[in-house]
């Protein structure tokens, strides 16, 4: 459809212009920034307002999407290939793209004083496939938080579309490229506001360029920085997904976590580099630390506190490679731990197969999902405690129940914020919903208050086992909800499986050859095996996340790390298949 051909409804504009207007001055009388900052608010409230009316504005009998189409058929994409991908081009694109994310993962931000670099996603590091301080600060986060928004709104109906049409699907996926634009932006802002400062030289020529304005032309440069790492992150993940082997934010994340297990095992650098190796600064890696304190402490030594700090202390010790282990095995296991139904051609006699519905049936996308949810929320409420402008949001400002953090003064101290990161919430909700840091962090306090309540930032010991409470229901919770979602927006649900059956011409034997009769056979299944897949993938995470792993690698990313090395050995093994029988490449709908 022509962009002239799109039937609109011009009254929109009035009260949009009107809204985006009142925010612009809002903007002005509350913050009285100077002209080229305002400058830009007004830019970005135009293209707002502007995407706003597209949407709104749009009058057709379609989804109001449709009325995006101008920007989603001229986004830039990755060409789809026209034939078929030989496995070796595959294998060639796969490791050219992750040899580019390593690469692109140790290019710091020109212009940023690396000294005072506070990491907003420090918790979660792992899941969003990203390197503090470089192009890969923001990792894969506004790909999966674009993908959050548009699953939340589909699965709540919010978006009126039919994913299993062509044309509604193709609208899904640009609108969420667009989706996923607007969020690195979103992402990409706040950093500068006191999280990654520029380096004052920087500031001090750009001060001379134009007087006045060198701050704020400093921040556009690392913004800038932040918006083309992110967005080549975009594509390449479209290169992986057309051109290589699997999905490339799989793939990141993949290595990120694989790169987090090796140091936080081998690693034989202190905690503090700049100390020499002693009891309070052993090697980083779990092996040099056991050997360092085996080599180095006595007997009694080491039963009056040197087991201890090998078994559960803090950095890697021998129970979060233990339980990093146990979630490798426990993963694999339950990858191969499905339930076949069986089917039969309805024409040809004697034809068979099998249609395997897995035990973790909504693969590791939930986990993946809510871990990046969770990541927003630390984020926001960081956000909110500390920053100059947005600490006076009515109500939700500064507030000590909403999330707080220590100062970076109190880090320097001597009292309850000592050796804290800046990003570590001491209390209030997202003290509740952060990230457990294995059993020294809760099931110390526990046994012995009163020589490790330093670790409950001085809660209470229940408080401690609230939090894990907390901490756990919702990784569970959350993951079953967007399993739930993940299943009807990918058309794995019942009624979808059953066509797909259907236009095989198979049929489970003993049933009529109906879709109807497949789906309700189906029902008695996939919601079944939905929730307890979402419940299985958050309770590893979670339980993970408790035990505690090696190299902070977090549960979520030792859970998505095994996963995603399955899935791609098995993807590897079909392709491999694929490229020995060309009959079957035709019948899987390649082509020869």
């Amino acid at each position: 459809m022509a962009d002239e051909e799109i039937p609109r409804d011009p009254r929109w504009a009035v009260p949009l212009a009107i809204l985006g207007g009142l925010v612009v001055a809002l903007f002005w009388f509350w913050d009285k920034p100077d002209l080229l900052a305002f400058a830009l608010v007004a830019i970005g409230m135009f293209v707002v307002m502007g995407l706003v009316y597209l949407g709104l504005s749009y009058d057709g009998p379609k989804s109001r999407l449709y009325g995006l189409q101008p920007i989603t058929s001229r986004m830039p994409a990755v060409a789809q290939p026209k034939g078929h991908v030989h496995f070796r081009t595959k294998l060639f694109w796969t490791i050219g793209i992750l040899l580019l994310y390593f690469l692109l993962a140790n290019i710091y931000l020109f212009g940023v004083d690396q000294a005072t670099v506070i990491d907003l996603f420090a918790s979660y590091r792992a899941i969003l496939a990203g390197a503090q301080g470089t192009l890969m600060h923001l990792g894969i986060g506004p790909i999966v938080t674009g993908s959050i928004i548009m699953q939340l709104f589909t699965g709540a109906k919010i978006i009126d579309l039919d994913l299993t049409d062509d044309e509604d699907k193709g609208m899904y996926q640009g609108t969420q490229k667009v989706l996923v634009v607007a969020m690195i932006f979103v992402e990409a802002v706040p950093q500068v506001f006191g999280y990654l400062t520029p380096d004052s030289s920087i500031v001090a020529r750009l001060g001379v360029a134009s007087p006045g304005n060198g701050m704020l032309l400093a921040d556009l440069i690392i913004i800038s920085q932040l918006v083309f790492g992110s967005y080549l992150v975009f594509l390449m993940d479209e290169v992986v997904s057309k051109w290589g082997i699997g999905s490339g934010v799989s793939l990141f994340i993949a290595a990120g976590v694989s790169q987090q297990i090796v140091q936080g095992t081998l690693n034989w650098v202190p905690q503090t580099p700049s100390t020499p190796i002693s009891a309070t600064n052993p090697p980083s890696g779990t092996i040099p630390k056991t050997l360092w304190f085996l080599t180095h402490y006595s007997a009694s030594q080491l039963a009056s506190g040197g087991w201890e700090q090998i078994l559960l202390r803090q950095p890697n010790p021998i129970v979060a490679f233990v339980g990093t282990a146990a979630i490798f095995f426990l993963v694999a296991w339950t990858e191969s731990t499905r339930i076949e139904l069986p089917l039969s051609h309805a024409e040809a006699r004697g034809a068979r197969g099998r249609y395997p519905l897995r035990l973790i049936y909504a693969s590791n996308i939930p986990v993946i999902l809510m871990s990046a949810l969770l990541a927003n929320v630390s984020m926001i409420t960081i956000l909110l405690w500390s920053n100059p402008t947005l600490a006076h949001f009515p109500l939700l400002g500064h507030q000590w129940w909403v999330g707080s953090y220590c100062t970076a003064a109190q880090t320097q101290g001597t009292g309850a914020c000592a050796g804290l990161s800046q990003t570590q919430p001491i209390s209030g909700g997202a003290f509740y919903l952060s990230t457990p840091n294995g059993l020294e962090s809760w099931l110390l306090p526990i046994l012995n208050f009163q020589q490790y309540k330093t670790f409950l930032f001085n809660h209470s010991w229940w408080q401690g086992l609230v939090h894990v409470m907390v901490y756990f229901g919702a990784m569970v919770g959350g993951s079953i909800l967007f399993a739930k979602f993940w299943i009807q927006t990918t058309n794995m649900g019942p009624e979808a499986v059953a066509r797909q059956i259907e236009a095989t011409g198979m049929q489970i034997p003993g049933f009529r050859r109906e879709p109807r009769v497949l789906r309700r056979v189906l029902e008695r299944y996939i919601p079944v095996i939905t929730v307890i897949s979402g419940a299985a993938v958050g309770s590893l995470a979670a339980g993970a996340d408790l035990i505690g792993t090696l190299g902070n690698a977090s549960g979520t990313g030792v859970l998505l790390m095994v996963g995603i090395i399955i899935n791609l050995y098995e993807a590897m093994g079909r392709e491999q298949l694929m490229e020995m029988n060309p009959l079957l490449r035709r019948f899987l709908g390649g082509e020869s």
